[in-house]
């Protein structure tokens, strides 16, 4: 595997756009609270009745394209990862941007923005890469926390994001409550000790 990470600037995000970042839900972590939260929270994997596609960038109006035209990214980070010139993934990390609700008001956190891996060159340790190159670029930067949000559909990123060290923080079981097409999901946040 001849595979090259590049830190490109905000010209770029078309093109990281075209990198596909959507994935079949097979399986859920569904999320069991006992005695209204006093007796536990617990997650199972659970197998779907039907598999489904599952596309974050659906929603064309919040792609990366949009980015930023949507905040002042000047204290963000992308990365592309490619393969004999051809983008194959893609990381983007948010620091100090105060429109930016994930960020907590701190300036010891970064968010991992976006992470993406083009189908055909999953489980090659791309993202691994693309992980590794956002931890380090927020630590350069003084930040104490690297953290990340996904959902329980996608139990393949919960299980990256564990075996990269980072620990589950926050289960928010009404996250998505305004969001028609992800009602039903519940928001994961993800924390790495950095």
């Amino acid at each position: 595997m001849n595979i090259e990470v590049r830190e490109v600037g905000r010209e770029d995000l078309l093109l990281y756009g075209k990198i596909p970042i959507s994935f079949m839900v097979e399986h859920i972590l569904e999320v069991h609270v006992a005695d209204e939260g006093f007796g536990g929270i617990a997650l199972s994997e659970k197998e779907v009745p039907t598999p489904y596609l599952k596309d974050y960038d659906a929603c064309e109006d919040e792609g990366p394209a949009r980015w930023a035209e949507m905040f002042d990214v000047s204290n963000w980070a992308f990365f592309m990862a490619y393969e004999r010139n051809l983008a194959v993934g893609g990381v983007g990390v948010a620091f100090d941007t105060p429109r930016v609700q994930m960020l907590d008001g701190r300036k010891d956190l970064a968010v991992l923005w976006d992470i993406r891996v083009h189908p055909d060159h999953r489980r090659r340790g791309i993202g691994s890469m693309l992980f590794q190159r956002a931890a380090d670029w927020a630590r350069k930067r003084g930040c104490k926390q690297l953290k990340v949000e996904t959902q329980n559909i996608n139990v393949a990123a919960c299980r990256f994001y564990r075996n990269h060290g980072c620990k589950l923080g926050a289960i928010n079981l009404h996250g998505y409550y305004g969001c028609p097409e992800a009602a039903g999901e519940t928001m994961l946040l993800w924390y790495l000790d950095l």
